[in-house]
């Protein structure tokens, strides 16, 4: 290696596995090599890759900055730089991995002069076993059966702290309700904006090899990533790059249960990706498995743009089918001559828990975002023999992901059959007033704004009794707790007196 290295002026290495076996030789220039991908030798959930770099530097200089970035990155065995003086070795060093709660993840053995390479490496198997033994207890609480992904959070905002806070919040929430345990968080608060990966280049070469050390397999934006971002970051790392939207995709994608809302999640989930089925194949088909690619959508990444597109079409073709179906229920509805109810608020603001013990029926509950997806209708009696239809929809969110918003349009459009939206908000959360924005927002842009409303705020319970009256003037709305149907008398009265008023 040293002969041919000064021969053509170039740095020269080899990747070898644990068995010595040679997998890869690698010509690179007179500053450095450049790792090819190493599809064969996956990371997955081991702590090392089981590959060991040994590579030439042209002049008799030790390891340096780049040498340990491609160690962390890649989570080699070990790495072992050859410096060259007169076109023969020179000296030898090795940098391996190391847990410590220092600053420095990583310890540099040498340089040697190369005479005592076999002398200073004797215990290297060991220096090996005890690396991998070493970075596996750094992973606290990490269960090798747990096959749950385990997701760092991202958030790279110019906005507002508190905001940025809240929001990381709300995706620390979506997450848990995607079943991803959430091993740390991450706020940048950069000057601008960096085009490329968000962060600097540094910065985000630095979350990953912290994503590393902790065992994680996926790493959540909380920023909408485009393809080209997606794809940067993806270069750098073998985790999976999602984003917010994605991540509300895979929700939607395992609640989803009706032939109305499959349909709709997976024209939402093609409507997403066919912007992204372009660039580094590798980065993308990581994105295919598992949280992101998940439910009636999942697709290959070789699938071509036409396809997807005529998938597309007839995805379109079904939901139109299915609106004239509902046209068809609600045209039977107006027969009956049956005023409607429907139940709207922020997902997990307790909806369908509501609705089941306002008609005693067993719609799905569940204290997760986006446990209800597909709607569901009852009839609701009054005194005086008044019956009305109530219906349970999908709980809104802020800057719900447009392909989302685009696919459920037709569905949220029964909105504009109600006769009155009883709006559902959680008074317990602390970001309640957000909350209630963001749902005014998205019947803003449905066109139903003007609809008669009534505020019905759940959860008192929780909350202190006079923050909620107070809350209750404020907004001129009603307090109730699902779950206690005693105390519904309030509610119930208003709802008469919005539909049949004296």
């Amino acid at each position: 290696m040293a002969e041919w290295s000064d021969a053509i002026g170039r740095q020269i290495g080899v990747l070898a596995d644990r068995d010595g076996d040679i997998h890869h030789v690698i010509v690179g220039d007179a500053r450095g090599i450049f790792i090819p991908e190493l599809e064969d030798h996956p990371l997955g959930r081991k702590v090392l890759r089981g590959l060991r770099l040994i590579h030439t530097h042209l002049k008799s200089e030790a390891i340096n900055q780049d040498d340990i970035t491609d160690l962390s990155l890649l989570r080699l065995d070990a790495l072992i730089v050859i410096g060259l003086k007169d076109g023969q070795p020179d000296n030898v060093s090795l940098a391996h991995l190391f847990s410590t709660d220092a600053k420095t993840s990583y310890e540099i053995k040498g340089p040697f002069p190369f005479q005592r390479i076999e002398t200073a490496f004797e215990d290297f198997d060991m220096m090996v076993s005890a690396t991998e033994d070493s970075l596996q207890s750094q992973r606290k609480g990490f269960d090798v059966k747990d096959k749950r992904e385990r997701a760092i959070l991202v958030s790279v905002s110019t906005g507002p702290r508190h905001a940025q806070e809240e929001s990381m919040e709300e995706l620390k929430e979506l997450a848990d309700s995607s079943n991803v345990v959430v091993l740390d968080t991450v706020l940048q608060k950069p000057k601008e904006i960096n085009p490329k990966f968000l962060m600097g280049q540094g910065k985000i070469k630095d979350l990953v090899i912290n994503a590393l050390n902790k065992g994680a397999t996926l790493l959540i934006f909380d920023q909408d990533l485009n393809p080209s971002q997606i794809k940067a970051i993806g270069d750098l790392t073998e985790l999976k790059v999602i984003d917010r939207s994605q991540l509300i995709l895979d929700i939607f994608a395992r609640r989803a249960h009706s032939r109305d809302g499959k349909v709709q999640v997976e024209l939402a989930q093609l409507s997403y990706r066919l912007p992204r089925l372009t660039g580094k194949g590798t980065a993308m088909s990581r994105l295919m498995g598992g949280i992101g690619g998940r439910g009636p959508g999942e697709m290959k990444l070789e699938v071509d743009r036409r396809r997807v597109r005529d998938r597309i079409t007839l995805l379109e073709k079904q939901l139109e089918s299915l609106s004239r179906a509902r046209q068809q229920r609600k045209s039977r509805r107006v027969e009956l001559g049956l005023p409607i109810i429907s139940i709207i608020g922020y997902t997990n603001a307790g909806k369908s828990t509501l609705l089941n013990n306002l008609t005693k029926s067993a719609t799905f509950v569940e204290d997760k975002m986006f446990a209800t997806l597909d709607t569901s209708s009852r009839r609701l009696r009054f005194p005086r023999e008044r019956d009305v239809i109530i219906t349970d929809t999908v709980g809104f969110i802020r800057d719900l992901p447009k392909d989302l918003f685009t696919a459920f349009r037709s569905t949220l459009e029964e909105l504009e059959d109600a006769d009155l939206l009883l709006h559902v908000v959680d008074v317990s959360n602390p970001r309640f007033e957000q909350h209630m924005k963001s749902v005014d927002k998205i019947l803003s842009d449905l066109g139903v704004s003007q609809k008669p409303q009534l505020l019905a705020f759940n959860k008192e319970d929780l909350v202190n009794r006079e923050e909620v009256e107070n809350v209750c003037k404020r907004f001129s709305g009603i307090s109730i707790s699902a779950k206690k149907p005693e105390t519904f008398h309030k509610l119930m009265a208003a709802i008469e007196n919005k539909l049949w008023p004296l």
